[in-house]
Parts: C-alpha cells; structure tokens; sequence
C-alpha cells in the first residue's frame, strides 16, 4: 500500500514524498490503522523494518498544533536513539506547525529548559533525564494523548522498569500507550501488558526471528588468530561501511587504536565518551565520514546506519537479544547485509542456543567447530564407517580406504 492512499494530510504526504517513502513497509501498513483509532498496540518487527515512522506519522496527526503542550510522548533507552528519533520525527513534521524535541543525560539542562518553556508538542527522551525534569517540576504531562515506549524490551528490563512506571503514571489523563521493539522475551512480553489496555497486538517475527536480508558468517579462531582474520575479512570483502562490536568499554578502545593503523576513516564509540564526542562519532557515521567504526552495544540497538553493509561481532553477544539487534544494523529496509561473528572454544555451548533459538542458517568461513564436535548417534555411525588410523610412515595419518 503508498501513503498517498491513505487520509494523510497534504503537508504530511509532502514531506513523505521528499524523504522518498512512498511505500508502506508491513509494520507501517499494520501498525496505521490501529494507532490511528487510538487503540494500544504491542508491535513486534525486524530492526530497520519502519517502525519509528509506523508510529510518527499517525502521532504527529493527532497532535493539536494550537495547545502549547505536550502531547505526546517518545520513551527510548539510549542517547543516540533520542537523537535520531526525533531527527526522523522533524523531517516527517516539518511542513507543520508540530515542534518535537528531544531531552537526554550529558545535554545543557539551560537549553532544555527553556526550549520546553517555549512549547514543544512532542517529547522524545531518555528515563534518566525525563525522571529529572518530572522530579523538579519542569514537565507536565497533563495533556498527553499517547505514549510511545521504543526498544520496549529493554525499557522494561528490571533498571529500567520502576523509572517507566514512574513516568507512565505521571500521565493523568486516559492515553493510548504503544510498544514497539523487535524482541520481547515472554517475561518482559508479561510486564508489558501491565503498561496497556486492551491492546492489538502485531507480530512480524513469529516465523523467523533472523531477517532473511542478512546473511550470517561465522568463524572459529584461536584468540591469538582473530585480529589477522579480522584485518584480512575486511581487506577482502566490499565494504561500504562496517560496525565492529566488542563486548566491554576497554576492547573498543584497544580495537580502535590497533586497526587504525590498517585503515583509514576509523571510529570508536562507547558509553565511556562525553555525549558531545557520542553525538559527533554518530553524526559523521551517518554521513559516512566514519567507514569502520568499533562499538559497544550503545550502537546496537535501533539505529538507522542505512549505509551499514557488514556488522561483526568480535565477541559473541551477551545473549541472543543482541545479536539480533547488532546484527540488525545491516540488511535494513530489504537491503542486503553481512554479519560476521568470531567464535572462539568457550563460546561453543553458548553459540549453539544462540543459532538454534535465533533460527539462524549459519555460514561457516573455515572450519565449523559445531560439526567437528557433534557427537550425535548419527555422526558416531559416519564415523565408525569411515575409521582413521595412523599412517606408519611421515606425514598425517589418512583415512583407510
């Protein structure tokens, strides 16, 4: 279905059609309708399947351009989400009268303050920041219609839900109250029905939880071996851009400062970094003066890198939520992409959940340490048909014939 097929206001359509979307993606063509009779909804979708503008659209419709207040209401876990949230919120908006704006940790409180004074329509912001405003009676959520939790299944992850409960109560008025995310465990899918009423629900991963657009490579080294095999993959492969994860704050930095040696137009981004050093890492990453950049899971969940043709995981991911987020980096809007995960001996046990719940066809560049190890009934018969004895003379013992 085309956006111009539906009751969207001209300024709206406008800015649409100059930002190029003109079809619907699934999670926009389900998720309209529903947000727009103001139902509650539960949405689960790919990363990078449109699922901010699933909701921007049919928010900035229902905002009242003539009350100076807020009216809705954009909750995401991470500073760099923020930031480009609600870039995609103005450039939807920007032929209206609608102001969106955007509070998170690091920023100028001065600056926020007096923007929020001013007027602004529609929030987007981190819990951390929004608690401090709440708590010092800057905000007031009197006229908020709706609400939107982005990354839900991280929102309401134990550190972050009694903050979300807090501020979800602050709301006095009957609003709707929408989640979206592309992974929701059933604990969390759980809690998350305390946050909603009566609500729809859409869900376009039940089939397949790895998008069919990314192709996943893994490769078994020693840790020895993988910073060669790293420097060698990339040499070799077309790279447009790459995102390189590594699990902790002090492997980032290590990474950065070895292989910019080897490459040009290198980053490094993580936590540890002020939040002006973060903004400008992300920036120039979007606009591709960035070619190779190293990160922690900061950048793993929800980001548009629309130019990102192979993410590598340098360690195995912390759980198989975020390999299908870092993962979901590349391959985004339908568009063709490349994971690579190095793996080494401890992460075989771990490696196997990961590809079996994640329903992933993995391809192996080297040897596939899961079917050397098989030790399957089946796999003991090939072997016993096939034994292996050693050679008397020099060389490798070879099979008998």
């Amino acid at each position: 279905m085309k956006f111009s097929e539906l009751n969207i206001p001209s300024d709206i359509l406008g800015a649409l059609e100059k930002m190029g979307y003109e079809e619907m993606t699934p999670v926009q063509e389900a998720a309209y309708p529903i947000i727009a009779e103001g139902h509650d909804l539960c949405a689960l979708a790919e990363t990078g399947s449109g699922k901010t503008a699933a909701c921007a659209i049919p928010l900035i419709q229902k905002v009242d351009p003539e009350l100076n207040a807020i009216q809705g209401l954009v909750i995401v876990p991470t500073r760099e989400l923020c930031i480009q949230y609600v870039t995609e919120i103005q450039h939807i908006a920007r032929r209206t009268s609608v102001v969106p704006f955007a509070v998170y940790g690091g920023f100028d409180k001065d600056i926020d303050i007096a923007k929020l004074k001013h007027g602004v329509h529609i929030l987007v912001a981190t819990p951390g920041r929004l608690l401090d405003y709440l708590y010092s009676g800057v905000l007031s959520f009197k006229h908020v219609k709706c609400a939107i939790l982005d990354e839900a299944d991280e929102l309401l992850k134990v550190g972050f839900l009694e903050d979300i409960e807090f501020i979800l109560s602050c709301i006095i008025r009957e609003h709707q109250t929408l989640l979206f995310s592309a992974t929701m465990p059933e604990d969390i899918k759980k809690l998350a029905h305390d946050c909603l009423r009566d609500p729809r629900h859409i869900s376009l991963i039940t089939e397949r939880k790895a998008p069919t657009s990314i192709d996943h490579y893994f490769t078994y080294q020693h840790p020895k071996d993988k910073q060669a095999a790293l420097i060698k993959y990339l040499k070799e492969e077309d790279v447009k851009q790459a995102l390189i994860f590594c699990n902790a704050r002090h492997m980032v930095d290590k990474m950065f400062a070895s292989l910019r040696k080897d490459f040009e137009d290198v980053g490094y981004i993580h936590a540890g970094l002020s939040q002006d050093k973060r903004t400008s890492v992300f920036r120039q990453f979007k606009n591709m003066k960035i070619r190779y950049l190293f990160a922690s899971d900061v950048a793993g969940r929800g980001l548009d890198f629309s130019h990102v043709s192979h993410v590598v995981n340098w360690d195995l991911p912390q759980g198989r939520e975020s390999y299908t987020h870092r993962t979901g980096r590349t391959g985004r809007m339908g568009k063709k992409g490349k994971a690579l995960t190095f793996v080494t001996r401890h992460d075989l046990s771990d490696l196997r959940e990961l590809i079996g719940r994640n329903e992933i066809s993995p391809l192996w560049i080297g040897k596939d340490p899961l079917l050397a190890n098989n030790t399957s009934p089946e796999r003991k018969a090939r072997n016993r048909k096939r034994p292996f004895r050693p050679n008397r003379g020099k060389g490798k013992p070879v099979a008998k014939p």
